[in-house]
């Protein structure tokens, strides 16, 4: 997945300056940011606090480490099962 050149602060901002009355193509237009991203942003940081965000970014990342870890473990026992199929 692609790193966004904004951090979890910066989209905060954003969107808080979108909820403090500016309008959304103003301030899409001042950051260089589409509308269709303002609106993704807001669906998944809307009313969050930097903490919040910070957090959610955090346990993100341990659930893609434990699909990983699963993932691992799947193959390796699908592998000793072959193995132990077999007649020696």
């Amino acid at each position: 997945m692609k790193k966004s050149r904004f951090s979890e602060e910066q989209i905060i901002g954003i969107l808080r300056e979108a909820a403090a009355g500016k309008s959304v193509k103003a301030v899409c237009g001042e950051h260089n940011v589409s509308e269709a991203t303002y609106y993704g942003w807001k669906k998944k940081f809307g009313g969050m606090e930097v903490s919040e965000a910070r957090r959610l970014r955090a346990l993100e990342e341990e659930n893609g480490r434990l699909k990983r870890i699963i993932a691992d473990l799947s193959v390796q026992n699908h592998i000793l099962k072959e193995v132990n199929a077999k007649k020696w």
